[in-house]
């Protein structure tokens, strides 16, 4: 695993993340750019995989239920990534998932730039659906 943690975190260096967390026993690093709008990205390095996650916000008790099928169906506009529920089926989460074995630099910085892409373009609907008002 040595490897593949130590690829990533010069693949985010290369990138200008900042890496605000970093536990290389677990595999898991925590990632910020101010210039993207990027925060509190978590990258699990768990061999033979990289997760890649990002909380966007968590469904409201009460919320309409079409939130979930507006969910899935941007998740089909989603070059690289889509939208996923945790365990608790609330928090709602953008995930995308690496081979470590073939990740290139690219690759990942394409997956950080659909999420940076994602969050602009569609931030007034994710706001309606949190409940933020």
């Amino acid at each position: 695993m040595d490897n593949n943690f130590l690829k990533v975190k010069d693949y985010l260096l290369e990138l200008d993340y900042n890496i605000t967390y970093e536990n290389e026993e677990d595999g898991i690093f925590m990632v910020e750019n101010e210039e993207t709008g990027i925060n509190n990205l978590v990258l699990v390095v768990a061999d033979p995989l990289l997760i890649v996650e990002q909380f966007v916000f968590e469904v409201k008790e009460g919320s309409d239920p079409d939130v979930y099928k507006k969910l899935m169906q941007k998740s089909r506009d989603i070059v690289h990534g889509a939208f996923v529920l945790d365990e608790s089926g609330t928090r709602v989460l953008f995930r995308n998932t690496h081979e470590l074995q073939n990740l290139d630099l690219n690759e990942l910085e394409a997956t950080i730039n659909s999420l940076t892409l994602l969050l602009g373009e569609y931030s007034k609907e994710l706001i309606k659906f949190s409940g933020i008002h």
